[in-house]
């Protein structure tokens, strides 16, 4: 295994744990690491201080284990184990009325650069990391084994989180079309072939929940509805009515595929295939509760300061048309968007439009997608239930 040596007085995150090395605090590289490769990280001085994947970029090494080990079959069974052991602890595994879940989330579940997310039978990898993608197979294999007859199928689906290699999603074990998961009881249509991130937003299951207790009677608006999944909930809350709108004609056809498979010829659901911005302008007046669920608006630093205008600009149109009375579920993914930025954004927009606002609920990630104690950036998902006179 080769080395990594840092300069010194870098060890110093490393020691709180924090699973990244960054390329500045790098002294010297063994000639011949290659991206992806397992190396060890040792101290100007030369004391080792943990074991990661090599990458060329900002992020150098994400550390996997703090304990000079191989990274073996033993390993990845190890942790993948430890994944299994904390969902069937909490309840999301093995449920009878939910067999949608995430198994292992990154730095959460310290295996960072890795995502998997079970539907059914089937499991969805996507790497994140050169070194999670040369380690596909191997991890697969061990999934498996762990799994035992909760798993038939491993799907792999990395195009779009590393674009700049060359590499095809498909199936590294068994081989299924049977893409129906129960969520919570719903039945969603899962596009794991060609859907964003695994194919389904698994980490708004219990903010879906919670929109389903307030329903009731509500005039319904799903923006960026993508899979329809609040929709969904909304109608089976007792919704009145339920309109979802996306920009993508894809999402839209997805959405009305999930309605039909739960309330079939249900007249209460409609679907629009528009602009976010252009939709709301002409909606005033017409719904009481409101679910804005956008895309990152910001995937870097550098694109914070329009991403929150964008939140702002995007918020204030939903307090100005929503009826007095009405609830506001507003959501942010971007994980450079903090808790405070967000809040900021959205009372910003609610004083430009003038409403009396009140906060009902703070929202975030499921406890299916853990945070590291020692990795605060992976709390990316902050979300609002807002009361508005």
């Amino acid at each position: 295994m080769k080395t990594i040596q840092l300069k010194r007085g870098k060890e110093e995150s490393l020691r709180r744990f924090h699973p990244w090395v960054f390329s500045g605090a790098i002294q010297h590289v063994d000639a011949g690491v290659a991206e992806g490769d397992v190396v060890r990280v040792v101290t100007a001085g030369g004391e080792f201080i943990a074991v990661g994947h090599y990458q060329e970029g900002s992020i150098a090494v994400r550390v996997l284990t703090f304990s000079d080990v191989a990274i073996d079959d033993r390993f990845w069974a190890s942790r993948l184990q430890s994944a299994l052991d904390m969902r069937l602890a909490i309840g999301v595994a093995d449920s009878p009325a939910n067999n949608t879940y995430r198994l292992v989330h990154g730095e959460g579940d310290n295996l960072p650069g890795l995502i998997i997310d079970v539907y059914g039978q089937t499991a969805v990898m996507q790497a994140h990391s050169i070194g999670m993608h040369l380690s596909r197979r191997q991890i697969a294999a061990q999934l498996v084994s762990v799994m035992g007859n909760r798993l038939q199928h491993v799907y792999y689906k990395s195009e779009t989180t590393l674009p700049f290699m060359e590499l095809e999603n498909g199936f590294l074990y068994g081989g299924s079309q049977d893409n129906v998961a129960v969520e919570n009881g719903l039945k969603f249509y899962v596009d794991w072939l060609r859907g964003q991130k695994t194919g389904f937003f698994v980490d708004q299951r219990e903010n879906r929940s919670l929109l389903e207790q307030y329903a009731r009677g509500k005039r319904v608006l799903n923006m960026f509805c993508y899979t329809g999944g609040f929709s969904v909930y909304a109608m089976r809350g007792g919704a009145n009515l339920v309109h979802s709108v996306d920009s993508s004609a894809k999402a839209i056809e997805l959405t009305n595929r999930n309605v039909a498979l739960n309330f079939a010829g249900d007249e209460r659901h409609k679907a629009f295939c528009d602009d976010a911005f252009k939709f709301l302008d002409g909606a005033e007046g017409q719904y009481d509760l409101i679910v804005l669920d956008p895309p990152a608006f910001a995937k870097h630093r550098g694109a914070l300061h329009n991403a929150l205008k964008g939140y702002t600009r995007l918020n204030q149109k939903a307090f100005q048309m929503i009826e007095p009375g009405g609830l506001l579920f507003t959501f942010s993914c971007s994980q450079v968007v903090t808790k405070d930025h967000f809040r900021n954004a959205v009372f910003t927009a609610a004083a430009l439009a003038r409403r009396k606002v009140r906060i009902l609920h703070q929202l975030h990630q499921p406890a299916d997608h853990p945070v590291n104690i020692y990795h605060p950036e992976g709390e990316y998902l902050k979300g609002l239930v807002l009361y508005v006179e």
